[in-house]
């Protein structure tokens, strides 16, 4: 009965997490995965999500340290409790927050990696590299372009995984020198693109994403039969989506992460949240103010892109000890 209640419960709170809160799925996958690890928690106490009190989420957090888990996962389970309460409390289900007062876990402020410059125009180049260093055909040459492509977005445009993998052709303003980017929680936002990705860009509609997006032979014989026989190019596929995989099929997280390990092979390795730092953090050396940089990353609160302070600090006092006469050392 106490895992058929927190169910039913459980269910209408990721609905409202799906429907009125716009989240992402894997978001959402993380709700439910910490939410349901403290609802065992409370079935082997002999209660339910609705009756938890203030003790049961102690207990349950020191359960946590116990195992060894890191204070940031434990804040990370401890804030979905918070959100599954305040909802409670909205919908009126319950009176009480068990949640309320219990300080999360104290966190050491990790420092965001990023490539140096010279680590990231190597990144860059590598798909052209390796279309030079290997045997090249019609397909392979396509996909060096579009994985070019999608390296200068990365770094140009500070995107995550989901927002490369979702983005549309008609969110691509390439004569205005801008792409619309759908966010966390479905939140657009407007990143402007670059010379030299704006230069991929055009390199790839015109001259990959054509051949990506054919239906090859073994995937439907009688009508590449059929055209052959009529004297017709192969068929392709349309596809609403920017950057396509062989056959115009959607590009998957694990496709993206293993493209952009694969061309950072030759330095340290890299992952495309690395990129997005890369971007960051150079935008910040060069004199970014932390606003502009918030905007094109996307954070919806300032604090997130504070993490980037002690870039503009360090940069502050290489102009001060320059440029103030009696800062310089004698």
């Amino acid at each position: 009965m106490a895992a058929e209640a927190n169910s039913r419960l459980l269910s209408g709170f990721l609905d409202y997490l799906r429907i009125e809160k716009g989240l992402a799925p894997l978001s959402i996958s993380a709700y439910t995965t910490d939410i349901c690890q403290f609802a065992e928690f409370l079935e082997k106490r002999k209660r339910v999500l609705l009756t938890a009190r203030r003790s049961d989420v102690r207990e349950f957090l020191q359960q946590l340290f116990s195992n060894q888990v890191d204070g940031r996962s434990v804040g990370r389970k401890l804030s979905a409790l918070r959100h599954l309460y305040r909802y409670l409390l909205l919908d009126k289900k319950t009176e009480q927050d068990p949640t309320l007062n219990i300080q999360s876990p104290r966190q050491w402020k990790v420092l965001p990696k990023a490539l140096a410059r010279d680590e990231m125009e190597a990144t860059l180049a590598a798909p052209a590299a390796r279309r030079t260093n290997q045997p090249e055909t019609k397909e392979s040459a396509a996909l060096a372009i579009r994985d070019r492509a999608m390296l200068e977005v990365f770094y140009a445009g500070a995107l995550r995984v989901s927002e490369m993998t979702s983005a549309k052709v008609e969110d691509l303003k390439l004569e205005a020198g801008y792409m619309l980017v759908r966010g966390k929680g479905d939140k657009e936002r407007v990143v402007p693109l670059g010379k030299s990705a704006q230069d991929a860009l055009r390199e790839y509609l015109a001259q990959s994403r054509p051949v990506l997006l054919e239906v090859r032979k073994t995937e439907n014989p009688h009508i590449s039969k059929k055209a052959r026989d009529m004297g017709n190019p192969t068929p392709t596929r349309n596809s609403p989506l920017l950057f396509v995989t062989r056959g115009g099929r959607k590009l998957t997280r694990q496709r993206v992460w293993q493209m952009v390990g694969e061309a950072s092979a030759a330095g340290r390795h890299a992952s495309p949240h690395m990129l997005r730092h890369s971007c960051a953090t150079h935008m910040v050396e060069n004199g970014a103010d932390l606003r502009t940089v918030q905007i094109i990353l996307g954070h919806s609160d300032i604090s997130t892109t504070q993490v980037y302070t002690h870039l503009a600090l360090d940069r502050l006092r290489t102009v001060y000890q320059k440029c103030h006469p009696r800062a310089k050392a004698r």
